[in-house]
């Protein structure tokens, strides 16, 4: 299957209240990283591989979300729908409401989170495996500083601003399903309920990422991507639009972390 006839499902339609008081006038989706909104950030980097075939989940001041994307294609040459799924629905919801809008091999992913993963060799992967779901995970970064210290009598030895813990993996979105998997879909909650049943019938795969990922929860996650972005963002904008992708010239977007 060509990347041009999968469907990219966005969840954009929470409301963001750990972005709080931003997003009590704007959705979390059209909060500004770099030059644009970062779920435009997130779609560049798809549209960098060939998918141009959108289906953002919205619900939660909906309107501005379909306002924004009304002159995406014109400027891109997207596909984007905007589908209302409720404004209190969760994240399984979200993408359970889509369902009759996907293609049978689909990615899905959040609207918060920015990386330089390799799509085309997620979907190999997805495919090799031959489960109906895959998700990319990422090593976890502490929030928090790291002191070390001698055990004997505690002096200081050193410190460490927010090291990545080799050891743990946490989830970052770009996932990709087969559409049987809503068969399968089972709860509200996509991370306390839906792939955990997934990962119980042993239809959930990882997709390991060590290059650059970062998500934005906070304002102040969204001023510390926005320079850490602006590495890969100009890289992503110049392939979004279609007509430019071949296969493995996305990759010159990315880079390390």
């Amino acid at each position: 299957m060509d990347n041009s006839e999968m469907t990219v499902v966005i969840l954009c339609g929470g409301q963001g209240t750990r972005a709080y008081p931003y997003t009590t006038k704007m959705p979390k989706a059209l909060m500004q990283v770099g030059d644009a909104a970062i779920v435009e950030q997130v779609m560049r980097i798809y549209a960098s591989f060939g998918c141009w075939d959108f289906i953002l989940s919205v619900g939660y001041l909906k309107e501005q979300i379909i306002e924004y994307f009304d002159n995406a294609p014109r400027r891109y040459g997207w596909r984007v729908r905007c589908v209302d799924t409720g404004d209190t629905t969760d994240t399984g919801g979200r993408i359970f409401g889509v369902r009759d809008h996907v293609t049978p091999t689909f990615h899905a992913t959040y609207c918060d989170g920015l990386g330089d993963v390799d799509l085309d060799a997620l979907v190999e992967f997805h495919r090799d495996h031959g489960s109906l779901g895959t998700m990319t995970a990422v090593r976890l970064r502490s929030q928090y500083g790291i002191v070390g210290f001698r055990d004997d009598d505690g002096q200081v030895t050193h410190f460490e601003e927010k090291p990545v813990i080799p050891d743990r993996w946490i989830n970052a979105g770009f996932f990709v399903f087969d559409r049987e998997v809503f068969g399968h879909w089972q709860g509200h909650n996509l991370e306390r309920d839906v792939l955990p049943n997934l990962a119980a019938e042993q239809e959930l795969y990882i997709y390991r990422h060590t290059g650059f990922w970062r998500s934005m929860d906070t304002h102040k996650d969204q001023q510390e991507l926005t320079p850490l972005w602006g590495q890969y963002a100009a890289n992503y904008a110049q392939l979004a639009r279609t007509g430019d992708y071949e296969p493995g010239l996305a990759q010159a977007a990315g880079g390390g972390d």
